[in-house]
């Protein structure tokens, strides 16, 4: 009797153990899986209790929006390359293995880790020669989102799109989010009718990019109303990007460095990312709808800018069209009475190849003069399989509509 009554104390203890180290998140951690949009998440092996990842640094064909074709470098076929993503107090091991017709490193942007792994050349390690594979193995000791890039010819390797998302999930996460989101912002410079950024490239750059995509090849982003959102912004690329959400109100809640105390964070709908940085938001979306994402520096949302025309805005071209036009019959000019003209005849115009318009997406209503750094937050009362595809059904008398003033204004 008091043989049983042991064991029955036994299992009590083992059900009371198992249940307190999963509500500590220390086994099967309870967090939302990142999704980076147009992109993906590094597969994994477990050896030892190590998990151990494989990165190789190679030449990539990126499409940045249907038909548009550029010669990148990245990570395992893709830039940004693939996700990695962990947990805090895990030990990992990177496999990294150098395509490249020249030598690489890897950094940890924002990691603490012996000095040994940082991955600088020249300083903390050799450089990975071409054909070669190096280890880097270190045990994760702070949760939060931070870069891989390489710190050799960065200028180079950096500006074809070597970058991604290392991201680690906190051991005992304070909350769920419903839907976890990671958007690299970059900036390119592609002369039209050719597929090679130029990495010399310092101030006139004509292509802004969501996740190595510029609208409309840029995934939408899906949300249901009411539920938490967190989307992480992360930029390696030479300028900052002023990222504005319609139709919500967001908290910084993070960023490369760290969590941000939660009597620091404040409402805003705009979060400037510098260079180097990682920006985290998070907000619960109210109102159902189809709400511009972009960068809030007009160019950033347009594509194959060049900024080097002469301002004609008002200036007559009819004449000079004319004579153009009798070589080039589908020519018009640019700009005489603003851009909307190129816009409504973007399709009767075609540019040089592998040269997306200016802008180019189509809406429910019209085209839309967005590019660049510009996507969808698609924002329903409940998410669907066609909620990416489709485009929000307005309740009646909820949308602008044309009146006679005369008539109806009052």
């Amino acid at each position: 009797m008091k043989h049983k009554s042991t064991l029955l104390l036994i299992k009590i203890v083992l059900v009371l153990i198992f249940f307190t180290l999963n509500s500590l998140g220390t086994s099967n951690p309870s967090y939302t899986p990142v999704i980076t949009p147009d992109g993906s998440t590094l597969p994994y092996k477990m050896v030892d209790g190590v998990k151990v990842f494989h990165l190789i640094a190679e030449r990539v064909k990126r499409e940045f929006a249907p038909g548009f074709f550029v010669d990148c470098w990245g990570y395992n076929g893709q830039t940004p390359g693939p996700t990695i993503e962990a947990v805090e107090g895990d030990r990992v091991r990177i496999l990294v293995t150098n395509k490249l017709p020249e030598h690489t490193t890897i950094h940890w942007h924002g990691l603490f880790l012996p000095n040994g792994m940082d991955g600088v050349g020249g300083l903390t390690q050799r450089y990975i020669d071409p054909g070669e594979t190096y280890l880097y193995e270190f045990d994760l000791v702070q949760h939060g989102t931070f870069m891989y890039h390489p710190h050799a010819d960065e200028a180079v390797q950096m500006a074809l799109g070597m970058e991604g998302f290392f991201v680690i999930h906190p051991k005992t996460p304070p909350y769920k989010v419903d839907h976890d989101y990671a958007v690299f912002l970059h900036m390119w410079q592609i002369p039209p009718g050719t597929s090679k950024p130029n990495p010399n490239a310092m101030f006139d750059f004509n292509y802004f990019s969501f996740n190595s995509r510029v609208y409309p090849g840029t995934a939408p982003v899906l949300a249901r109303e009411n539920s938490l959102i967190r989307v992480r912004f992360a930029n390696l690329s030479m300028e900052s990007h002023p990222i504005h959400i319609h139709g919500v109100s967001f908290k910084v809640t993070a960023t490369e460095g760290g969590d941000i105390p939660e009597s620091a964070q404040r409402p805003t709908t705009t979060v400037n990312v510098p260079p180097g940085t990682v920006k985290t938001i998070e907000f619960v979306p109210e109102y159902s709808g189809d709400w511009p994402f972009h960068c809030h520096k007009a160019h950033h949302a347009m594509n194959a800018m060049e900024h080097n025309l002469p301002n004609m805005i008002g200036v007559n071209q009819t004449n000079a069209d004319k004579k153009i036009q009798k070589l080039f019959p589908n020519y018009m000019s640019m700009g005489t009475n603003g851009m909307g003209d190129m816009q409504d005849h973007s399709e009767h115009m075609p540019g040089p190849k592998n040269t997306p318009p200016m802008m180019m997406g189509k809406g429910p209503f019209a085209n839309i003069s967005m590019g660049g750094m510009f996507t969808v937050l698609k924002v329903r009362k409940e998410l669907t399989p066609d909620s990416a595809s489709t485009w929000y059904d307005h309740p009646p008398g909820t949308v602008s509509r044309k009146v006679d003033i005369e008539e109806d204004g009052k």
